[in-house]
């Protein structure tokens, strides 16, 4: 049963974004799919509420931010929404449960100074080294820009890969609004924006099989 945790200690940066796009993405296989949010802002949970039953199911795991446990019997695939700042015992809790780890990150050099010893320490951290589990996603960048190319350069100067690069769109925005996600929509509607994705959940379907 794959855990993947979206972190970042920087707020504003598209996390629950990311998170509810991906668990919508793994209802949408057919996958028993929880979503967890460790924000006391309950965001993710928020947009659970908006999504209609007819829809792929999503289920609300009613995470103990202070004692993180595995997740319920039954579940395949479980998404953890992490909160700004999270750190210390909170952040170690969230990476002993999780299997893989997304980091949104905008390309501004003051959103990568901010994340800098985020990164460096997942990258460092003996569970996680080597092992292909923590990736970067960039977010609200447009992958043919010099700030994309200076967003991979530092990435890849922590040896950690570039997971792909999402664009600057209201659709997220509008979908959010009524608990969609880009896989409950017809394709046409988000054309720009699926393809976006690939990289990402290549490389989510190669690290949970």
């Amino acid at each position: 049963m794959p855990v993947i945790l979206i972190a970042n200690p920087k707020g504003g940066v598209g996390k629950s974004t990311v998170a509810t796009n991906l668990a919508g993405w793994f209802a949408a296989q057919g996958h028993r799919t929880m979503l967890g949010d460790l924000d006391r802002q309950q965001s993710a949970l928020a947009w659970l509420s908006l999504r209609d039953a007819s829809l792929p199911r999503i289920e609300s795991w009613e995470v103990d931010r202070d004692a993180i446990a595995r997740p319920p019997k039954g579940i395949t695939h479980v998404v953890l929404d992490a909160p700004a700042g999270i750190h210390g015992h909170q952040l170690k809790d969230a990476l002993r449960v999780a299997d893989r780890v997304i980091v949104p990150l905008q390309a501004s050099i003051f959103d990568i100074y901010a994340t800098q010893k985020f990164l460096a320490k997942l990258a460092e951290r003996e569970s996680l080294k080597d092992s292909g589990r923590v990736g970067v996603l960039g977010m609200r960048v447009d992958a043919r820009t010099r700030a994309a190319e200076q967003l991979r350069q530092f990435v890849e100067s922590l040896g950690l890969p570039v997971l792909g690069y999402l664009r600057d769109t209201q659709n997220y925005v509008h979908l959010a609004a009524h608990g969609l996600t880009l896989w409950d929509v017809a394709p046409a509607r988000v054309e720009k924006d699926l393809p976006q994705w690939q990289t990402l959940l290549a490389w989510v379907e190669a690290e949970t099989e």
